[in-house]
C-alpha cells in the first residue's frame, strides 16, 4: 500500500480535535488536517505552549486552530474541556486521542491513578465518552486512538494497575499496559458502535519509532540529563521524523479506506508508509476489553453511550 499526505481528501467543513498537539505527532497531525481544510481544535495542558503551537500552525497552514485547555491527568480538567467544546460547537467530526506520556518516573494523576494509565488511557476514555454526544451529531464521525508497538510487551491488565503503588513499579511495564489499554478501548468502542448501529468509526494507529521529545521527557522529569541526551542521539540515528510518524494517524483519521476497528502503522514496523497492522492476541481479547471498559467507567465516572442524540 502506498500513501502520502497528498492522498488526504478535502476536509473543508469537518471539525477535528487533536490532543497533545503542541509538538511531535500531535502537532504534525493538526498541521496536515489544517492544510487540508479542517477546522482544528488543539487540546493541550500548557496554555503558553498551546498559544505558541497555534501561532506556528497558523503560519505553516494559513489556517488558525482553536486552543482548548486540557490536562488528561486531571478528570476535572477533562470534564471542563469537554463542556467548553460542547457549549461552543454543535458537532465534532473527528477526535484524535494522541497525547501521552512515556516512561516517566513514578507519578500519580490528580485523581490518584498511576500517571501513564491515568493519562494515556483513562484521560482519553473520559474525554471520548464526554465528547460522544457531539461526535454522534456528525454524519461520519471518527475516533482515532494512538497506541504503540510497545503494547506487545504487555501480557495483560487489571483494575489494580490503575492505582499501582510506587513499590515494585516499572515505568516500561506501565507504559506497555497503557498502550495495550488504548487498543482494547479502541476495539471495544468499535464493537459497541457497530452493535448500536452507529456510523462512528473507531480506529487505531501507531507511529513506529518517530523522533519526538517523548523519549527524552521521562529522563528529564527524573533529572537524568545524560539519559535524555542519549535518547536524543538515538533518535537522530534510528527514528523517522515526527511528520512521518504522524502518517498512520492521518491515514486512520482521513482515508476512505480505513475500516472499523482497523489498526494502522508503518510498513516496516518502526518506519515507512502506513499499512494495516495487527494488534496482539491480548489486545484482541474481547472479554478483557469489556472488563477494562467496566473498570474505566468505575474509575472515571464516565459511561460512554452510543445513543444518537435527538
Amino acid at each position: 500500500m502506498t500513501w502520502s499526505t497528498a492522498d488526504i481528501p478535502d476536509l473543508a467543513g469537518r471539525r477535528a480535535l487533536v490532543t497533545g498537539a503542541t509538538s511531535g505527532l500531535g502537532y504534525e497531525t493538526a498541521l496536515e488536517l489544517l492544510r487540508h481544510g479542517a477546522d482544528v481544535l488543539i487540546a493541550a495542558r500548557d496554555p503558553e505552549k498551546a498559544a505558541s503551537a497555534a501561532e506556528r500552525l497558523a503560519h505553516a497552514s494559513s489556517s488558525e486552530p482553536t486552543v482548548v485547555e486540557l490536562d488528561l491527568a486531571d478528570l476535572t480538567s477533562v470534564e471542563k474541556a469537554a463542556d467548553q467544546v460542547g457549549k461552543t460547537y454543535d458537532r465534532l467530526d473527528l477526535l484524535v486521542n494522541n497525547a501521552g506520556v512515556m516512561a516517566p518516573p513514578y507519578r500519580q494523576t490528580a485523581d490518584g491513578f498511576e500517571l501513564q494509565l491515568g493519562t494515556n488511557h483513562l484521560g482519553h476514555f473520559a474525554l471520548t465518552g464526554r465528547l460522544l454526544p457531539l461526535l454522534l451529531k456528525a454524519p461520519a464521525p471518527r475516533v482515532v486512538t494512538v497506541s504503540s508497538f510497545m503494547h506487545k510487551t504487555a501480557r495483560g491488565i487489571t483494575a489494580a494497575d490503575f492505582r499501582q503503588p510506587q513499590r515494585g513499579y516499572s515505568k516500561w511495564v506501565a507504559y506497555g499496559k497503557s498502550k495495550l489499554a488504548n487498543l482494547l478501548f479502541m476495539l471495544e468502542l468499535d464493537r459497541r458502535a457497530r452493535a448500536a448501529g452507529s456510523t462512528l468509526l473507531s480506529v487505531g494507529a501507531h507511529p513506529g519509532y518517530a523522533s519526538t521529545h517523548l523519549q527524552a521527557a521521562g529522563p528529564e522529569l527524573a533529572g537524568r540529563a545524560f539519559e535524555a541526551r542519549v535518547w536524543e542521539g538515538i533518535n537522530k540515528v534510528v527514528a523517522q521524523s515526527a511528520a512521518a510518524g504522524a502518517w498512520p494517524s492521518l491515514y486512520a483519521a482521513t482515508s476512505p479506506e480505513a475500516r472499523p476497528g482497523g489498526y494502522y502503522g508503518p510498513k516496516y514496523e518502526i518506519r515507512g508508509t502506513p499499512k494495516p497492522v495487527s494488534p496482539t492476541r491480548t489486545a484482541q481479547d474481547q472479554a478483557l476489553a469489556e472488563r477494562l471498559w467496566t473498570w474505566s467507567v468505575e474509575a472515571t465516572g464516565v459511561n460512554p453511550t452510543l445513543t444518537v442524540p435527538r
